[in-house]
């Protein structure tokens, strides 16, 4: 899931880290070229969502990794978490639901 380069919250972010919101939406657009290239060669999926980030959250099968969005730093500079889905782990299903459910109102754009 990437920010809406169109969106007000990116607008928000970009003011949040210092960056211009043309750079920033601009930075949006060429990683999702760069992950439309991928999609000939893995089963990649890509979405826009409009709403402030809270969460760094990348997700493969069944493990994810997790960081913090803050005002005044990126998320990359966030300390980033290892959550893996255990039989009782309620950290794991909590982000795969909150992610579930960005992704329904979401657009699909790879």
């Amino acid at each position: 899931m990437l920010l809406d380069p169109d969106s007000s919250a990116l607008a928000q972010r970009a003011s949040e880290i210092g960056e211009s919101a043309d750079s920033l939406a601009n930075g949006v657009r060429l990683t999702e070229a760069r992950l439309r290239e991928l999609s000939g060669t893995c089963d990649i999926q890509v979405y826009r969502y409009g709403m402030l980030p809270t969460w760094r959250v990348i997700r493969t099968d069944s493990i994810m990794f997790v960081g913090a969005f803050d005002a005044g730093w990126e998320g990359h500079e966030s300390a980033t978490y290892k959550v893996m889905e255990t039989p009782h782990g309620p950290l794991y299903r909590g982000f795969r639901r909150m992610t579930e459910a960005i992704i329904s109102s979401a657009e699909r754009t790879v």
